[in-house]
């Protein structure tokens, strides 16, 4: 697989990685061994960067991605794991030192490393962007190394500019999808510009993307597709990244018409984000082995020619633009 560096972190990781949202917690059941399976094939596949945080089943998903470093010492994986959430109530005032190194050191335990390769924050309130004693805190976790490097995973394009400006980030993780195309207006150029990473998440927007739902397909109740519509749990842009599911359905099946002889639709969607200048890894999950191998087939897909690139753009600003643009 081809890689990228991931920012200022200097890791070299396989472009398309493995998000572990899916096998902790809020997608419907997955058992271990299917979890631990679809980890097994993702770095078959040639994966060799996963991305986890310490509230995916609270800590579940830390701990799978634990047993797959001991069962692939010699992979060469690169884990990043996020800090934050576990906060309650979640508000920038528990962003503390003394939190940051309880949090940490539960993810070491739960992953089974002495050192964290990547911390992110888990989507923090506003105003720790602007507060420095967070960032010294981090700083601090890296001198004590706890962590190699940190990053923020975020919510909207404002954060991750705001996140910039920070020179020990290492990595910001931010929804790019089709359906969420504003990323490429800023954040990325400026990413680029100062050798910061991009970590694009929600890549098929929650399956949207994959092409295969209709108006009637439904999901479990523990499935945060079902229970978080209206953002009752978390940002609603996580969910469907914003967009009323029936209209993503629709949209989808003009995305879908565009798929490429011998491809998935999910796989036209992840090469998009991977031709999009700046981003250095894409980390859709998979619940089986077979999700995981044709995740990691989109690395091997030729780049999208103008046309297909221009008519993605179409159904986006037809659309998609008018409902997410300016929310996110």
């Amino acid at each position: 697989m081809e890689t990228r560096q991931l920012g200022r972190t200097g890791r070299q990781i396989g472009i398309v990685g493995f998000g572990a949202w899916q096998i902790g917690a809020d997608w419907g059941t997955v058992d271990d061994d299917a979890a631990l399976a679809a980890l097994e094939a993702a770095v078959d596949a040639g994966m060799t960067f996963v991305d986890t945080a310490d509230v995916y089943g609270d800590g579940r998903s830390e701990r799978f991605v634990g047993e797959l470093l001991r069962r692939r010492p010699d992979a060469g994986l690169t884990v990043a794991t996020k800090l934050g959430r576990r906060a309650n109530p979640h508000v920038a005032g528990a962003y503390t030192l003394d939190a940051f190194r309880a949090w940490t050191d539960r993810s070491r335990e739960n992953l089974g490393v002495d050192r964290l390769d990547l911390v992110q924050l888990h989507c923090p309130p506003p105003e720790v962007y602007s507060t420095d004693a967070v960032f010294e805190a981090l700083d601090t976790l890296v001198e004590e190394k706890r962590v190699a490097a940190y990053g923020v995973s975020v919510e909207t394009c404002a954060e991750a500019l705001a996140a910039l400006r920070r020179p020990g980030v290492a990595s910001i993780q931010i929804i790019l999808n089709c359906f969420r195309q504003k990323p490429l207006d800023e954040v990325l150029p400026a990413a680029a510009a100062a050798g910061v990473g991009i970590i694009a998440r929600v890549p098929l927007a929650s399956g949207l993307l994959s092409g295969r739902y209709d108006a009637s397909t439904t999901f479990g109740p523990n499935d945060h597709r079902t229970f978080n519509r209206a953002g009752e749990a978390f940002d609603v842009g996580e969910t469907f990244s914003g967009v009323p599911f029936e209209v993503g359905v629709e949209a989808a099946r003009e995305i879908a018409a565009l798929t490429p002889p011998g491809a998935t639709t999910a796989q036209l969607a992840l090469r998009w984000i991977l031709d999009q200048p700046g981003v250095s890894v894409v980390i859709p999950g998979a619940r089986n082995p077979g999700q995981a191998v044709a995740n990691a087939a989109a690395a091997g897909l030729a780049p999208l020619d103008a046309s297909t690139a221009a008519a993605i753009r179409r159904v986006y600003d037809e659309r998609i633009r008018p409902l997410v643009h300016d929310r996110w």
